[in-house]
């Protein structure tokens, strides 16, 4: 079935044919039927009556609050508790039933409105609950059970928006219980699920994005897994400062190596699976694309390399290495997926020349993050060569974007590189007029290719559509 927007536009479309003498009543007819155009007034009003229903649910739930909040000191601890139970059973139950057994359309949006209705009010009854039974405990602590919760619900109902919701609350919770980590103390779940949560949503959030069949739900849980893993090395070197060279070099090579490695190098077929028209293949490689952006923009800058000083000899507990069980396992798994790689096109293990040119880039960010930290500042080398890195990657994006007609990819590289001229003209001492004439030029240039890429966009679709005849 086509698209409710372009049912409307096809309808005005029609109407004016009909008018104007261009199709008959025949015609129109095979088109109305064809294309539903009674139905649309039905799902006008449809989501009308949903506009309405979500606006009452909304004042009957601030009722519901303030006349809760209002008789909250009076009533028994027995009572709020069946209260509480009794809403949130109540508001799924109703919203499964709607959900699965709809008469009309509105009623299975009006379910899964109340089934997400009914993920908020677990969160508020944890919240509540702990206050009727003076648990007092973390605000991460009452986030990473909601999240779990709801990941609970995502998986037993299949809904993409629950997941969502949990990745989300997940992330909030890792934000807010990370300074748990610079303070030693107790070691509790709460802090174990913090320092493993890269593991943990590669075990839990990636496969319920392929349950849901859900790209956005891949690509929150992917971006999760990757800030959680950069943020568990990155603190990891900021507690254990004084590493000897050749332990601190290489944490901070796996630090900006590994997450685009395992990024690229991932593909939906290591599974075995099959998912028909579904692929996250590209969500992961865009990913490891901007990644590798972000890196070789922040290394463009010559005070990345500037020379400093460490100690050295800093003991190390065991259970403190215990923390890097997430990098070792997700390190195995990027050996592997890049050894699968190989194998994709030949029996001989052989990358594709793409692979290679990315995979060789990888690389060399390791090898000079290690070379910088472990032997000796590289300086202005460096500075140079993730300049020309970062000028040819913005390249490569404009001639994507040029080749596919890919807005996205253009307009990345010319993001790329206006970043580059202003950040080197504010980086190095020039005067205001220098400044004022590269301004102008990027102004001008980005208003000329924006210009020139809608024009080359027209010819590309011309083209496209003669070769097609």
């Amino acid at each position: 079935m086509a698209s409710e927007k372009f049912r409307h536009q096809l309808r005005r479309e029609a109407d004016r044919w009909q008018a104007e003498g261009l199709i008959d009543e025949t015609l129109y007819a095979e088109l109305a039927r064809r294309y539903q155009f009674d139905d649309l007034a039905l799902s006008e009003r449809n989501r009308f009556v949903a506009i309405l229903i979500a606006l009452g649910s909304i004042l009957l739930g601030l009722a519901a609050i303030i006349f809760v909040a209002a008789n909250w000191q009076v009533w028994s601890k027995e009572f709020k508790v069946a209260s509480l139970v009794a809403l949130f059973v109540g508001v799924n139950a109703v919203g499964f039933y709607l959900w699965q057994h709809p008469v009309e359309r509105w009623q299975a949006r009006l379910g899964k409105g109340l089934l997400l209705l009914g993920a908020l009010i677990f969160g508020a009854n944890l919240a509540l609950m702990s206050q009727i039974f003076h648990r007092s405990g973390s605000l991460y602590h009452l986030f990473l059970v909601w999240s779990l919760g709801v990941l609970a619900m995502a998986y037993s109902l299949r809904l993409t928006f629950l997941g969502v919701l949990a990745i989300l609350l997940a992330s909030i919770g890792y934000v807010a219980g990370m300074i748990t980590l610079f303070m030693p103390g107790e070691v509790s779940d709460f802090r174990i699920a913090i320092e493993h949560m890269p593991l943990l949503v590669s075990l839990l959030g990636i496969p319920l994005a392929y349950w849901c069949r859900s790209r956005w739900l891949f690509g929150l849980g992917a971006a999760l897994v990757i800030f959680s893993l950069e943020a568990s090395v990155i603190i990891f070197l900021a507690n254990f400062i004084n590493f000897s060279p050749g332990t601190r070099g290489m944490m901070g090579a796996i630090a900006c190596s590994l997450p685009p490695a395992l990024l690229w190098a991932y593909r939906d077929s290591l599974w075995n699976g099959s998912i028909e028209k579904l692929s996250f293949d590209e969500i992961a490689r865009n990913l490891a694309l901007f990644f590798i952006s972000v890196l070789f923009y922040l290394f463009s800058f010559n005070g990345i390399w500037r020379p400093f000083s460490y100690r050295t000899g800093s003991e190390i507990a065991w259970h403190d290495w215990v923390k890097l069980l997430d990098i070792l396992l997700l390190g195995g798994l990027t050996v592997w997926v890049w050894w699968r790689l190989g194998y994709r096109t030949s029996a001989r293990w052989r990358l594709e020349r793409k692979n290679a040119i990315v995979g060789a880039a990888i690389l060399l960010i390791g090898v000079m993050v290690w070379w910088h930290l472990s032997v000796g500042a590289l300086g202005a080398i460096a500075t140079l060569i993730f300049n020309v890195l970062l000028f040819l990657f913005a390249v490569g994006f404009i001639r994507k974007g040029l080749a596919t007609g890919h807005r996205i990819s253009f307009w990345g590289g010319i993001l790329l590189t206006v970043l580059q001229i202003v950040s080197r003209m504010l980086e190095y001492e020039t005067d205001l007029l220098a400044k004022a004439i590269v301004l102008l030029f990027c102004g001008l240039g980005i208003i000329a290719a924006g210009l020139g890429f809608e024009k080359y966009l027209q010819t590309l679709k011309a083209l496209r559509a003669t070769n097609d005849e």
